[in-house]
């Protein structure tokens, strides 16, 4: 069975950066624009799910049923 992970971009004034909401255990992103949040997102998403969240049965599951889908919303624009 596939699995779905989300992943929400969101914006902290007081910080000045966006940071991550997500079910993937152990992804804790912070980035100043949704840009390098996202780049962020999409280079460690996948090791972050394949680490913990997949088991050896899932592992020699069918590629179409391992593979993950990732839900991500980025965060609205800011208001000034």
């Amino acid at each position: 069975m596939r699995k779905v992970f989300s992943i929400q971009a969101v914006w902290d004034d007081e910080a000045g950066v966006y940071f991550s909401e997500s079910d993937i255990s152990g992804l804790h992103i912070e980035a100043e624009t949704l840009e390098e949040f996202e780049n962020e997102l999409f280079d460690v998403a996948a090791e972050l799910i394949a680490a913990n969240h997949l088991t050896e049965e899932d592992l020699s599951a069918s590629p179409r049923d391992v593979i993950p889908a990732i839900l991500y919303r980025g965060a609205p624009d800011k208001v000034a």
